[in-house]
């Protein structure tokens, strides 16, 4: 897709692979909405216009369409969500969902790969998923996944940043915690 005004790719998504679910490729979005006006309206005002005249591409889509839209044309900051700024990591392990998922409850663990970590679990689902305010108010979703034999993979998405300097930092944060827990749970 074309560059934002901030000079940072709009979406993450290949052409091909918008294509191969929408129907069109980045440029054509683009180019039906401008034609639709859709700089003078709202996010909820383009994904109900994308609902109405494109009804076989499904909500998620609409959805993606319209923030690549809003990134593209300086609305929306790469990374921004209605509320606030989110960012995700994640990473495959040679060790299973239930290792992971331990590093995250045993407290002696934690502190070797995510030093200091004030938190308070919202809830927890052994082997699936975290769910937990962080000590600045923020909310931090893990959720694991299974990838064959002793290897598992685990996202961390982190939410309700109040910037994209916040965010970049977390991205920064995460990265070198889940390379951290890498040499702990891969020996």
């Amino acid at each position: 897709m074309t560059q934002g005004t901030a000079g940072r790719r709009a979406a993450p998504t290949s052409d091909k692979a918008v294509q191969a679910r929408t129907g069109k490729t980045w440029p054509e979005w683009l180019a039906v909405l401008d034609a639709a006006d859709a700089r003078d309206m709202t996010h909820q005002q383009i994904v109900a216009y994308l609902g109405q005249h494109y009804p076989e591409v499904s909500a998620w889509w609409q959805q993606s369409v319209t923030v690549a839209y809003e990134q593209h044309t300086g609305r929306r900051e790469l990374h921004q969500a209605a509320e606030g700024y989110q960012v995700s990591v994640g990473r495959t392990y040679g060790a299973g969902v239930d290792t992971l998922f331990n590093a995250w409850q045993d407290p002696d663990l934690r502190a070797q790969w995510l030093p200091e970590a004030q938190f308070t679990v919202s809830r927890a689902t052994p082997g699936k998923s975290i769910r937990m305010v962080w000590g600045d108010g923020t909310r931090v979703e893990v959720n694991l996944y299974a990838r064959g034999a002793g290897k598992g993979q685990m996202t961390v998405q982190q939410s309700r940043l109040p910037g994209a300097e916040a965010a970049a930092q977390a991205r920064a944060g995460w990265t070198a915690a889940l390379e951290r827990l890498r040499g702990l749970v891969e020996g």
